[in-house]
């Protein structure tokens, strides 16, 4: 059964010493006098017994248990301990000749620190720990590492690797018998048959039910939109709405979810019955919500897209008009120069008007032409009408299926959804006298009024009908319309801790962040900010001469900065260091890189298995590579060798995101303890930027963006760290705001990358983004194009602030609503937890409180928050020329890196072909994970040259080095046959395991 899960290689692995970290080393290799004492002479024991046992004493703790070969321990190891015992460390060589000696050294070692043996009770306990973790996580090697941390912390010696496989082996059985019978009740007879019937081809659409639930949209169309809406009656059907699956840990449906959509129909087909319904089940109950979530997101999509069109309409009419406005435009012009020529007597006027000068001809052809006044909005709800009929091939499905809901102050709105629902359903065309109207915004009421006004009831219909579609949808991206049993698009409130755990959670929170609980000590601290930030930018400007000064007009005057000055000292030396580099084919650097981080050991099956044939690392490399490259399967496989079915089968089971950030976090935390990393940056600042690609066929997360693309496209917005490693990637609809993504990655960031302070650019910044930064410690620091005409505030009066600031002053044109703030201090903090803690998406939250209007009282005080913070940031910013400089060097390192991912992603001129954000998604981290590759295995050689430079006698100064940014590609060759040799390619590293560093003016 253990082979079952780790080969003999590997299991032999677990027996021996692993390779020791500098903080294990000082961590767990440290003697205390008492333990001096325990290893003492006195008692007998020779040089090398003393030396063994210290080594058991350490090791005990270490990894839980001693293995045989203790002579074989890290010789960093044995070295301290020898230090701290006054011994040769070579005497341990020379340890545990006799068996018995071991053995009985290691029961001396586990007594002496209070440890057992693992017996009967011991075991039971374990298997009852296993048995709670194999419901959460399914992977062997995650549950191994679980047991020996547990034994551990219960001082439990490790039994044999076989024994603690053969119990890790059982848990995950007794967990697939858990599961099964936690959702036995919900497995009846007629339901397992609906499960069972989705595994069959239906003759009705060509394919079987999983695959057609399992295939996404591309498009937002009409017959997308319906597509969707069939999938979702069909789950409804099956009763995958109402499932109630909360007996079963969300880690465990998560996995089982996985594998359904992973495993074809005739692979669970051959599963016994206990495995495949709960795979089933927890698959359409999953499928029940995503679906619902993609309703509604299509239908955004779709009427958005209808009413961006009827925008270009209008535009088109506007111009239009304009030209046809000419000759009108020419008559009053004329008109008047005539009226008001102070020369022209005014009895005269009106006879030039009628007469010679202009005549009753002109004046006549004029009033013939005369245009209606234009409606409020210019015309484009008119424009939108052409589109009626295109809006209801799929509107009523829609209205009918989905259930709305929202707060008091959506009342107006969900009424007449109710409505509009009621018309569809009875084919009723008028609309009722008593509709509700409050809804419709003011530039739209005049439509309604004129159409009500001449009786035209189909008018008014499509005009009703079309604000109400226009509204539903910003209420659902505001937050103030929600869908109950929706993911995406669920009550906002709900997703917000409740007042309960924010009771509890209040104190810890503020504690973490270093803010005040109360709201008076809240805005005083931010008051004294904001009057040590303008006192810094008032005497910036009183200088008057700067780069930041006020003109004769009062206004500011912003000068660009100047480029940065870096040395020719840096330039020279990285011209030097790339020289000294050996060029590498990437498929041989992500190979070296695997031997000293183990990344692709990150990559584990879906499913849960963990036998790893030798080839699997080879087939993984080429299918990154695939991505990274944007070669795809096909083309890999005709490069490396390798059969499309073998790159597409480990695609499907082991490239996933969760696997691929798992790996960016080995490469990155490697890159972190190089000697050079620490140069370049602090790692506490970061910065984020959207990346622009083209796409190729349609796709849901794909726009027409002219200024960028041919046809369409999307984004990657990736957060990068001022050591030049990325530590997140999302894939975004090119049209959407940034800004409402800048917090993800920060807040999801796994790594041990510890940020303080962010950057970005024009289009990260929202006062909603300066509020959330704060409230939860830390620093947004954009560079804001156009700065000098935002919008300053001030929290007195307008005098007091002139008074106090003469210069700065009067440059605060509003005052903040200090009250609104304070009254909604808590609710602020409690927001801004529930994304410290988790408990939302950081996304979800920022898009809906920034389309929130006035009436959201929350949205309106974090804004009111945020706008002060963004003046103390603008304050300072002007006043602090070197603030100005890192922001941009900051964004000049993401910069480079998007150049990076310019090179690699050169196949199929760079254009996205996957049709799905998950593909897309997947094909985002596997760039990100080839990018920092390159940026470690460069650092890592920058680092090796370095070292040879100073051996020389070379003096190189860590300010010039800062300059050099390993964010390139001129010693990786990306292009060329792909041959993926793992053996040969280790076999060509020296024998310190790098490669050998060139000479200085040489091709090799």
């Amino acid at each position: 059964m253990a082979g079952a899960v780790f080969s003999d290689e590997e299991l032999e692995g677990l027996r021996r010493f692993p390779e020791i970290g500098r903080e294990e080393l000082f961590r767990f290799f440290r003697l205390t006098p008492a333990d001096v004492a325990f290893v003492d002479p006195g008692r007998g024991r020779g040089p090398a017994d003393r030396l063994g046992l210290a080594v058991a004493l350490c090791t005990l703790p270490w990894l839980g248990f001693v293995p045989d070969d203790v002579a074989s321990a890290p010789r960093a190891a044995v070295a301290r301990l020898a230090e701290q015992l006054g011994i040769d460390p070579d005497v341990i060589g020379s340890y545990g000749r006799r068996a018995k000696t071991r053995t009985d050294h290691q029961r001396l070692a586990a007594q002496y620190l209070g440890w057992r043996q693992a017996g009967s009770l011991e075991l039971k306990e374990l298997d009852e720990f296993l048995l709670a973790r194999a419901m959460e996580h399914d992977l062997p090697s995650l549950l191994f590492r679980l047991a020996s941390e547990y034994l551990i912390s219960a001082k439990v010696i490790r039994p044999g690797p076989v024994t603690v496989v053969k119990r890790v082996a059982h848990a995950r059985e007794l967990a697939r018998q858990e599961t099964y019978d936690r959702l036995a009740h919900a497995l009846t007879t007629e339901r397992c048959t609906a499960l069972d019937d989705l595994l069959a081809v239906d003759a009705a659409i060509g394919t079987t039910r999983l695959r057609w639930l399992n295939t996404g949209p591309v498009g937002a169309s009409p017959a997308a939109v319906k597509a969707e809406v069939a999938k979702l009656g069909f789950l409804r059907g099956m009763g995958a709405h109402t499932l109630d699956l909360s007996s079963l840990p969300a880690e465990r449906r998560r996995f089982l979810a996985t594998v359904g959509r992973r495993l074809t129909a005739q692979a669970l087909q051959r599963r016994e019955p206990q495995r495949r319904y709960p795979i089933l089940l927890t698959l359409v109950a999953q499928s029940a919500t995503g679906v619902l979530d993609e309703v509604v997101a299509l239908f955004d999509q779709a009427v958005s897209a209808r009413e961006s069109k009827a925008g270009d309409r209008m535009r088109d009419a506007l111009a239009e008009r304009a030209t046809a406005g000419e000759d009108r435009q020419g008559l009053l012009d004329a008109i008047l120069a005539i009226a008001a020529d102070p020369a022209v007597p005014d009895e005269e006027v009106g006879g030039l008007v009628r007469g010679e000068r202009i005549g009753w001809q002109r004046l006549r052809a004029a009033q013939a032409t005369a245009l209606p006044p234009l409606p409020r909005d210019h015309g484009r709800l008119a424009a939108l009408d052409a589109s009626y009929g295109y809006l209801r091939q799929f509107t009523p499905q829609v209205l009918e299926t989905v259930v709305f809901a929202g707060g008091t102050a959506a009342g107006d709105l969900l009424a007449a959804v109710g409505l509009l629902r009621e018309l569809n359903a009875t084919g009723a065309r008028k609309v009722p006298a008593a509709a509700p109207v409050g809804f419709v915004p003011t530039r739209w009421r005049g439509y309604l009024d004129t159409a009500a006004a001449c009786g035209n009831t189909s008018s008014y219909r499509h005009y009703w009908e079309l604000c109400v579609l226009l509204a539903l949808r910003d209420g659902l991206r505001s937050g103030d319309v929600w869908v109950p049993g929706s993911r995406r698009y669920a009550d906002p409130g709900a997703s917000l801790l409740t007042p309960e755990q924010w009771d509890q959670q209040r104190a810890e929170f503020c504690r973490l962040v270093g803010r005040p609980a109360e709201a008076t000590g809240g805005l005083a601290a931010l008051e004294d900010e904001l009057h040590a930030a303008l006192g810094e930018l008032e005497a910036t400007l009183a200088d008057g001469d700067g780069p930041v000064r006020l003109d004769d007009a009062g206004e500011l005057v912003i000068s660009p900065l100047s480029a940065e000055d870096i040395p020719a000292e840096a330039v020279a030396l990285k011209t030097e260091l790339t020289e000294m580099l050996p060029f590498a084919p990437i498929v041989s650097l992500l190979i070296e890189l695997d031997r000293r981080t183990g990344f692709l050991d990150c990559f584990t099956h879906a499913g849960g298995k963990q036998t790893r044939s030798a080839e699997l690392k080879r087939n993984l490399i080429a299918v990154l590579l695939s991505h990274a490259t944007n070669l795809g399967l096909t083309r890999m496989a005709d490069a490396c060798g390798i059969s499309y079915d073998i790159l597409a089968w480990a695609e499907e089971w082991y490239v996933r995101e969760e696997t691929l950030r798992a790996a960016n976090l080995a490469l990155i935390g490697y890159h972190q303890n190089l000697p050079l990393t620490p140069i370049f940056g602090t790692g506490t600042l970061s910065s984020s930027d959207g990346q622009r690609f083209p796409t190729r066929g349609k796709s849901t997360t794909a726009r027409p963006m002219n200024r960028y693309f041919a046809h369409e496209g999307l984004s990657t917005y990736s957060a990068v760290t001022d050591q030049h490693t990325t530590y997140g990637t999302k894939v975004i609809v090119a049209t959407k705001r940034e800004a409402h993504y800048v917090l993800d990655e920060i807040l999801g960031n796994a790594a041990d990358v510890p940020i303080t302070e962010h950057a970005t650019d024009t289009h990260g910044v929202t006062l909603v983004n300066f509020g959330l930064f704060d409230l939860l410690g830390l620093q947004l620091s954009p560079r804001i194009r156009d700065l000098g005409k935002i919008t300053l505030y001030r929290t007195g009066s307008k005098s007091d602030a002139e008074a106090a600031f003469p210069h700065a002053g009067p440059l605060l044109t509003r005052r903040a609503n200090l009250e609104l703030v304070a009254e909604h201090w808590d609710d602020l903090l409690r927001l801004a937890g529930s994304l410290k803690f988790g408990h939302a998406t950081a996304s979800l939250l920022v898009g809906k409180l920034s389309a929130s209007g006035r009436q959201n009282a929350l949205a309106a005080a974090l804004k009111e928050y945020g706008a002060l913070r963004r003046t103390i940031f603008a304050a300072r910013y002007l006043s602090d020329p070197s603030y100005r400089r890192k922001i941009a060097r900051q964004l000049n390192k993401g910069e480079s890196l998007h150049a990076l991912k310019r090179d690699l992603l050169y196949a199929h001129e760079g254009a996205i072909r996957g049709r799905h954000l998950e593909a897309q998604t997947e094909q985002a981290w596997c760039l990100t994970l080839a990018t920092n590759a390159v940026v470690t295995w460069t650092t890592e050689y920058y680092g090796l040259a370095l070292d040879s430079l100073r051996r020389s006698g070379r003096r190189v100064d860590d300010e010039v080095l800062a300059h050099v940014s390993p964010a390139h590609s001129e010693n990786i060759n990306f292009f060329g046959a792909i041959e993926v040799d793992i053996d040969a390619e280790l076999a060509q590293l020296g024998p310190t395991g790098y490669r050998p560093l060139r000479a200085p003016d040489t091709l090799f």
